[in-house]
């Protein structure tokens, strides 16, 4: 089972389903989960305060690249995002939108301008019908 580690903020996005998927650099080795692979979500991984967010399958593996300057676009599997998209694509990556997500890529890699790395995707968590 592949784990992988995020943010506190994004633990209720994804509880809520909203946030299924994450944008990750390459890894050596194996590389990241496969498609059909069980997958384990956590925050604080590494330390007294990890907490598992939610055991769920990934439904995807794709290639992705993110231009953050001169203007905001981003390649899945070699394929645009069409730019009326580009917000809900945000939204599933657990931001209010395109702006939000690249504040946070600006602030946390501030020499950026193209990121190329892995899109991961997973089953969102089931809601239980009411009683």
């Amino acid at each position: 089972m592949v784990a992988y580690s995020f943010r506190p903020r994004f633990a209720e996005p994804i509880l809520a389903g909203t946030k299924d998927q994450t944008i990750r650099a390459p890894r050596a080795g194996r590389g990241h989960v496969r498609q059909g692979e069980a997958l384990q979500l956590y925050t604080g991984m590494r330390t007294r305060q990890c907490r598992l967010i939610l055991r769920t399958t990934c439904l995807a593996v794709l290639p992705v690249q993110l231009f953050w300057r001169p203007a905001i676009a981003f390649v899945v599997d070699g394929a645009p995002v069409p730019l009326d998209d580009l917000d809900g694509f945000a939204r599933r990556d657990g931001f209010a939108d395109a702006d939000d997500m690249a504040a946070f890529w600006r602030a946390e890699h501030p020499a950026l301008d193209v990121f190329e790395g892995t899109l991961i995707r997973w089953q969102p968590p089931t809601q239980e019908p009411p009683r």
